[in-house]
């Protein structure tokens, strides 16, 4: 076998029946049939999976560890996640944690084309953490998001994301949406002398969304949010490549609907494909996520791997101004912190409790 890749799954099973069923996993992943039909020498010693290694690691479940071409994947995004979880995810008893990539992944996808410390320069900040929070609900016209978006601004945010259920909908339209919020926190940042960015969010098909970029484009608008599951990998990739200058914050919409470790597709993969940041669930949030997957998941993020720059780990979901310390002494400075509706329940006190949150997480020593 030529280049490669490692594939490592969590299989629930019995001590006898192990290594049957990761042979089976390993046909599975890579030609689907029963290897024995194979005349060809060369998918044979070539493309056929291997196992790589089994290690109990109690409970019923065992560490599999699959060895798979890496020609097999064509070195495209779609491909790849086929190669490593296609048609083994429909099992239940099977979760995909792990992987390992040879180099070509690397200079195929590219990763993050700005990163953390992109992000940082971008609103002028230094070593410290980055503040965000989102334009919800969904049923507000532009005007209102608008306003609401300028308010936010005034209050020092580094970003402002669109919540990701926005998308083209009748009572927000896509372009009007993103020029009035664009024009909104423009005029916030003159007063304040800021640099807060808004990242609209795409949806729709690849025409769709490069008509989206464009729009974004035209209102001086240099950072996205985007949800690479719900869009589709191969999308996304091409979204980043076709717009380096850009900046991508990644949403992990769907990403429970799939045995896939958050680490791994929310940290590693997303990365890999382009994420400079990636929005997650925090622990103690509206999602179960424990602190040891926080804490690996913003690991995968950062960490020094293939070459690539660190994607900034952005937690979420029900977070409050109340938990900033906790989190800034849990992550670190490279993180961007996302408070929502604790900020926008503040009502006519948004503002004064947007700076308070700003005021909070640059005072925490870092």
């Amino acid at each position: 076998m030529g280049p490669s890749l490692v594939v490592v799954y969590h299989v629930q099973s019995t001590a006898a029946a192990i290594e049957a069923r990761a042979r089976a996993i390993a046909i599975e992943q890579s030609v689907e049939m029963p290897v024995e039909a194979i005349a060809d020498p060369h998918v044979l010693a070539d493309i056929v999976g291997r196992v790589d290694g089994i290690e109990d690691i109690g409970g019923g479940e065992f560490r599999v560890r699959i060895r798979l071409a890496a020609a097999t994947t064509g070195f495209e995004a779609g491909q790849l996640l086929n190669m490593l979880f296609g048609n083994t995810s429909i099992h239940s008893d099977v979760a995909l944690v792990d992987f390992e990539l040879p180099g070509q992944f690397a200079d195929r996808f590219g990763g993050p084309r700005h990163g953390v410390a992109g992000l940082r320069h971008r609103v002028g900040a230094g070593h410290r953490a980055l503040t965000c929070s989102a334009l919800k609900p969904q049923g507000l016209p532009p005007t209102a998001l608008a306003l609401l978006a300028e308010r936010l601004a005034l209050g020092g945010l580094d970003f402002i994301k669109d919540d990701h259920g926005l998308a083209d909908q009748d009572y927000s339209p896509f372009a009007a949406r993103v020029a009035a919020v664009a024009a909104a926190v423009n005029a916030a940042n003159a007063v304040t002398g800021g640099a807060t960015r808004y990242a609209p969010s795409l949806s729709g098909d690849l025409d769709h969304l490069r008509r989206q970029v464009a729009v974004a484009r035209d209102n001086g608008v240099d950072t996205l949010l985007a949800a690479p599951m719900i869009l589709g990998l191969p999308a996304f990739v091409a979204l980043v490549a076709e717009n380096p200058d850009m900046a991508f914050i990644t949403h992990p919409a769907m990403a429970g609907a799939t045995a896939i470790a958050p680490p791994l597709l929310l940290g590693r993969l997303f990365r890999l494909l382009g994420a400079d940041a990636t929005v997650f669930p925090n622990h103690g949030g509206r999602f179960g996520y424990s602190p040891s997957v926080c804490r690996d998941l913003a690991a995968a993020a950062r960490d020094p791997w293939l070459g690539l720059p660190g994607c900034l780990p952005v937690p979420a979901g029900g977070m409050t101004i109340r938990r900033v310390p906790e989190m800034l002494d849990f992550y670190g400075p490279d993180v961007m912190l996302l408070v929502g509706g604790n900020l926008l329940a503040a009502g006519p006190g948004l503002t004064d409790e947007t700076a308070t949150f700003v005021r909070t997480v640059r005072q925490h020593g870092y």
